[in-house]
């Protein structure tokens, strides 16, 4: 009897030395959140980004409008000239109407992937940046997770366990 109340008693030891250690580490655990957006949109980086996405569009919207505007001027002559055009020429300025329009479409294609790229190509720096300074805060201030309220939605949290750390990262960033 003896030496099985030893085994039980050894049995709860370790069992208290693998519990104890977890409430005392779950007590420690730091959480924080932040609005990525809110921080994004104050940076420099992301302004510049956006100017030049804004000019780059207008820029392929001028040119789109102008296709446009020469493709319905051709339509408009053929459309007026077609009865009286011998039948071979009304046909190879018809067939030229449909390569005009599909190479409109294409350019349209082409403007959106050109613009896609261009958003990923100015913006990826700026969300480097943004992680890296996320990471820099988190680590600094002893956080095991970093929740983005604006990437992820988060019905609820705790003001009273989870840190705002929205102002830290906007000050690592240089950010007022």
């Amino acid at each position: 009897i003896q030496i099985n109340n030893r085994t039980m008693l050894k049995k709860i030891a370790l069992l208290m030395m693998l519990v104890l250690p977890m409430g005392v580490f779950a007590q420690n655990l730091k959480f924080g959140h932040i609005n990525a957006m809110e921080i994004v949109s104050a940076m420099p980086e992301y302004t510049k980004a956006q100017s030049e996405l804004q000019a780059l569009n207008k820029q392929l919207g001028q040119d789109l409008q102008r296709t446009q505007e020469e493709f319905n001027k051709k339509y408009q002559e053929f459309m007026q000239q077609k009865d009286s055009l011998p039948t071979v020429i009304a046909e190879r300025r018809q067939k030229e109407l449909e390569d005009m329009m599909q190479r409109q479409e294409q350019f349209q294609a082409k403007a959106q992937q050109d613009m896609e790229k261009a958003n990923n190509d100015l913006m990826a720096p700026v969300y480097k940046k943004l992680d890296d300074a996320i990471k820099a805060v988190g680590a600094a201030e002893g956080v095991i997770y970093i929740f983005d309220m604006a990437r992820t939605p988060i019905p609820y949290v705790n003001e009273n366990q989870s840190i705002n750390l929205t102002p830290k990262v906007k000050t690592q960033l240089g950010i007022k």
